[in-house]
């Protein structure tokens, strides 16, 4: 039974084993609904055409419409998260918005991150991701072309440069290419807490705090005008 708050997605894809591995994975799941599996364009054209579609999983190279027209034809309000066994297309699918551009072939973690983008992003703050049976206390983040496992423990602090930014682990640091945004969007805020906008910090790993900077570890880093209010108001809870 699909709740008020559930995301409503279809998966397309000419190859049946695809969508399957796809819908196993969706079905881990909370708050995503799977209401359709179309092997083409114009089925899944039909579809939307009749029904609210919030997420299209949806590949790019299939027969007569490709994956690259059907987003061309329709409302912008429908998210896509592309899946593909192919490279080539994967500037003109952010070209398209796309809220993330999956390899073939997609694990689970993959996945679930390209999820975890879409709820952080577009869907409203009471859509909180649960997997049944997964542990969901990390993220994988791309690093030298690798998706690297990041226990969220043992994150000290996040720095942005930029379209990178730099996670200083407690043991070692790993540079990706991602806005300071999307990955604030992927980290539990009961953990993290944003403090500037170059910087994002572990709770957990506070030593100390004044009203203008916070000491982690014997890092000193500041808080900026537009967020004290926020931090303030959380530190002093504890």
């Amino acid at each position: 039974m699909q709740k008020s708050n559930d995301i409503s997605c279809i998966i397309v894809d000419d190859e049946f084993i695809a969508r399957e591995i796809i819908g196993i994975h969706l079905s881990k799941i909370s708050n995503i609904n799977i209401v359709a599996s179309c092997s083409n364009a114009m089925e899944a054209f039909k579809y939307i055409n009749k029904h609210k579609i919030d997420l299209v999983f949806l590949d790019i190279n299939m027969p007569e419409i490709s994956g690259i027209s059907f987003v061309k034809s329709i409302n912008k309000d429908i998210k896509i998260i592309f899946t593909t066994a192919y490279r080539d297309y994967a500037v003109e699918g952010f070209e398209l918005q796309a809220v993330d551009y999956l390899l073939k072939p997609i694990s689970f973690e993959r996945l679930l991150k390209a999820v975890n983008t879409y709820f952080g992003v577009y869907s409203s703050p009471k859509n909180e991701i649960n997997t049944i049976g997964e542990n969901t206390d990390f993220i994988f983040v791309r690093s030298d072309r690798t998706m690297v496992k990041i226990d969220f423990k043992d994150i000290i602090y996040i720095e942005s440069y930029s379209d990178y930014i730099k996670i200083n682990l407690t043991n070692k640091t790993i540079v990706t290419r991602e806005t300071i945004s999307a990955i604030e969007a992927k980290l539990p805020k009961k953990l993290f807490i944003r403090i500037h906008r170059s910087y994002i910090i572990s709770i957990e790993h506070i030593t100390s705090f004044t009203k203008e900077q916070v000491i982690i570890l014997k890092k000193s880093l500041p808080i900026s005008r537009s967020y004290k209010s926020k931090v303030l108001q959380l530190l002093d809870t504890f």
